[in-house]
């Protein structure tokens, strides 16, 4: 036997010993008050410090720690929380016909959930798609729930159609679903994926960076802000390109869509410098297990946090529902976000849980 093929095999032994002892592990623990702490330590000013160096891109207020192999391997392989029979069969429901439920509105903005990440913003009659995912797999996690309209479908509204992304793992950037869209579509990416995009047959797209600004013409302004999250995907190695969050303003109203992140000084900093944000559409999936998801993804308490951090007036969920990421079941988050409204005495006119295709008007400023 060679040295490579005796390496190959030590290792897939170390492997399958390493996965037969994580199954008996239990979960690790995770210290959420250390953590606020640590959230609660960042210098808002860090969020307009260099965040690109020796090829990659980074967070400047809080770097961070990249898990091993073996880390994911544990993740995978340890105890799972249990979850309820209900808890775990909950999806949202798909209310059908949406292309002719616009196509009946010809008038009015609206934002509409086509699922996961993906919402349709109808603004001064232009459409703006988010992290556009029509796919049935977001590489291997199968959808729970078909897409609210399809690729075609909005071809056939006849309205210019721009497109958000903000970074580039498949369940955010899916390729087919990029390229199935008008091939005049405007395209809105952070730094480093515009030559990947534009071989998508997209010939105009924008690459911006973090506090960037584009007047978009027909009184809408894009902002390209800052997110708590990190890039990997084949061809592309880790940090290589940017990742961000968005905000969409215009005269009537504004529109924040957090994509994906952790909890962050950011919100707080979006709001100081951005006051009266009306809708924040905020991510709340892949937050279990803890000790693994935490810099990266918002839980439910935290992302209650960020909405009042940004004193947005109203709270869209995003990305529970359709693929399952982390541990908990796909519908759980919206249960845990019910429950935690009650808990905390909140107001729920101001939660808009909407199921997918349902269209939601937008209300303008007076």
């Amino acid at each position: 036997m060679g040295i490579a093929a005796a390496s190959v095999v030590r290792y897939g032994v170390l492997a399958l010993l390493f996965l037969s002892l994580a199954s008996c592990l239990p979960s690790k623990t995770f210290n959420e008050s250390e953590w606020r702490n640590r959230v609660a330590g960042t210098k808002k000013e860090m969020l307009y410090a260099p965040h690109f160096k020796d090829g990659q891109y980074f967070n400047p207020w809080m770097p961070m720690e990249r898990n091993s192999f073996w880390t994911f391997l544990r993740w995978k392989f340890e105890r799972k929380a249990d979850y309820t029979a209900e808890e775990r069969a909950y999806v949202p429901a798909l209310i059908p016909d949406l292309k002719k439920r616009i196509q009946s509105l010809p008038d009015g903005d609206f934002i509409v959930w086509i699922g996961h990440g993906t919402f349709l913003i109808r603004i001064n009659g232009e459409y703006w798609i988010t992290d556009p995912m029509f796919s049935e797999r977001a590489l291997l996690p199968k959808r729970k729930v078909p897409p609210g309209i399809t690729a075609e479908e909005i071809k056939g509204l006849g309205a210019k159609v721009n497109v958000i992304v903000s970074h580039n793992h498949y369940d955010h950037l899916d390729e087919d679903s990029i390229a199935a869209l008008p091939e005049d579509a405007r395209v809105f990416v952070p730094l480093g994926l515009k030559k990947f995009v534009q071989g998508m047959s997209k010939k105009n797209v924008k690459e911006m960076d973090w506090w960037q600004e584009i007047d978009c013409g027909n009184n809408i302004k894009i902002i390209c802000l800052p997110a708590q999250h990190w890039s990997r995907r084949a061809g592309q190695g880790f940090n290589e390109t940017l990742w961000a969050s968005y905000l969409l303003i215009t005269p009537d109203v504004s529109i924040y869509y957090g994509a994906d992140s952790g909890y962050f000084i950011g919100y707080k900093a979006f709001g100081e410098r951005f006051p009266g944000i009306d809708y924040a559409l905020l991510p709340t999936t892949a937050f279990t297990p803890r000790w693994f998801m935490h810099y990266a993804h918002v839980d439910i308490p935290e992302v209650l946090d960020s909405f009042q951090d940004l004193g947005a007036k109203f709270f869209i969920p995003t990305q529970w529902g359709t693929f399952h990421l982390g541990d908990e079941p796909v519908g759980y988050p919206i249960i845990m976000l019910r429950r935690m409204i009650k808990e905390r005495n909140l107001d729920p006119s101001r939660f808009i849980i909407t199921d997918i295709g349902h269209i939601v008007p937008i209300a303008k400023k007076k």
